[in-house]
């Protein structure tokens, strides 16, 4: 991890080590940020460990700790060294509308990247990549055409129940699709063999497996899907969009990234994959 940091920090000549930035702002978030001195995090409950509040009601998870680095450029970048932070809890339903109905400045989950939801509201440069994957019982199918007839569980609202649908319609395989509104609710009803299997975000069911004390769970190798998370913003605010992706950036190329990767996944290295993400979106200047 450590050699990994310093990998992306020899980039950080190129992008500049100052947050260089216009003075005149054009109108839009920054001048909402000025005005009110305060900034909206859309933060979620339950998707750790990536969004979610800890018991004492704190928002905590990779993302949220991008958007809480982003705020501290943003604090230099623009003179706003009171700027406050609210975090305002979403859920899987309310999140893109709360961007686009003023509620929120910045959307802090994991929140995935699609043309469609691009009609709504506008989207950083990517912060991370995952995908669709199943979680089963170790007595449970060991194919996906083993769920013919059988009920499969899947998170409510997100992507990954669109590409469940379209795979199961394209390789004509009958089953029964059950949603449940939390990752908690879909891994308890698989545990308690209400269904079959369970599908989500891989990085959420990583996550939620390492908690479970259920030890018949497993998470398959199977991925229906490759996906980006990007950070949430306003459409057609192309000043806020550039600040939020030029602070990105410069996290990207900064020892803050590989804090904010150790203290939510551990010591693992990101693997070659994030790592390319993590190169490939570190815009220069």
């Amino acid at each position: 991890m450590v050699a990994y940091g310093r990998s992306l920090r020899v980039l950080a000549g190129a992008l500049g080590l100052v947050f260089a930035v216009s003075a005149t702002a054009g109108a839009g978030t920054l001048d909402d940020l000025k005005k009110n001195g305060t900034i909206r995090l859309g933060v979620r409950e339950d998707t750790k460990p990536f969004s979610y509040m800890d018991a004492d009601g704190t928002a905590k998870g990779y993302v949220v700790d991008l958007c809480n680095a982003v705020v501290e450029k943003l604090k230099t970048a623009y003179s706003l060294p009171n700027l406050k932070t609210e975090y305002v809890k979403v859920t899987t339903e309310t999140r893109f509308n709360a961007i686009s109905e003023g509620k929120v400045d910045l959307l802090c989950g994991p929140d995935t990247v699609t043309l469609k939801r691009r009609e709504q509201v506008s989207f950083s440069v990517p912060v991370f990549i995952t995908g669709a994957a199943v979680l089963y019982r170790t007595d449970g199918p060991s194919s996906l055409y083993d769920l013919k007839d059988k009920k499969v569980g899947v998170k409510s609202g997100t992507t990954t129940e669109t590409v469940l649908n379209g795979v199961l319609k394209k390789l004509d395989i009958a089953a029964q699709v059950v949603t449940y509104d939390s990752y908690e609710a879909g891994a308890k009803a698989l545990g308690n063999n209400e269904i079959s299997v369970f599908f989500g975000d891989r990085g959420i069911l990583v996550d939620l497996l390492k908690s479970s004390s259920n030890d018949q769970l497993k998470l398959g190798d199977l991925m229906l899907s490759a996906e980006t998370y990007a950070l949430g913003l306003r459409r057609n605010d192309e000043d806020f969009r550039l600040a939020v992706d030029r602070a990105l950036s410069q996290i990207y190329v900064s020892k803050d990234l590989t804090h904010i990767l150790r203290t939510n996944f551990g010591d693992r290295p990101p693997g070659p994959i994030l790592e390319s993400l993590f190169l490939a979106s570190a815009l220069p200047d």
